[in-house]
């Protein structure tokens, strides 16, 4: 099996459809890659920045944190910037949700700190209208879409 081009730690600059840049941290992995959990930030950046440019970035700042496919890391269309001090417990794994449009219902998901791929814990959740991320695996095309978007042009 090929070594992966990241770890946990490991910063990217993820390209914008328009232009320019975002910024994430692989914060958790699948022990074989395919799926991590990322911090994304902001500001849109014109160029690839340094790591001392986005290693002092704190998980209280990212703009989303989502899980998604890691072939923008694999494939190099998301260059890795580098890996800063790593201290896990700084980066939690949040919580997701469901929801089923037909019957109006909500489930909590709860992965597990270890593996992004594997729920942990599935319940009820009444609050059908949550802000928490959906708790689907985005492609790496429509996490550049999705930042696109909400960083502007």
């Amino acid at each position: 099996m090929k070594a992966l081009p990241y770890r946990e730690g490991s910063w990217f600059a993820l390209p914008l459809r328009e232009g320019g840049y975002a910024i994430g941290v692989v914060a958790r992995m699948a022990p074989e890659g395919r799926i991590i959990l990322a911090y994304l930030f902001g500001p849109k950046r014109d160029a690839v920045p340094v790591l001392s440019e986005v290693e002092n970035l704190r998980a209280e700042d990212a703009v989303k944190c989502l899980r998604m496919g890691d072939l923008g890391l694999v494939n190099g269309e998301w260059p890795v910037i580098g890996v800063a001090h790593w201290v896990r417990e700084d980066w939690p794994m949040p919580s997701f949700f469901r929801r089923d449009p037909l019957s109006k219902r909500a489930w909590l998901i709860r992965y597990s700190d270890t593996d992004p791929s594997q729920i942990e814990q599935e319940d009820l959740f009444s609050n059908y209208a949550s802000a928490l991320e959906e708790a689907s695996v985005c492609g790496y095309g429509s996490v550049e879409i999705k930042l696109t978007k909400l960083l502007g042009s």
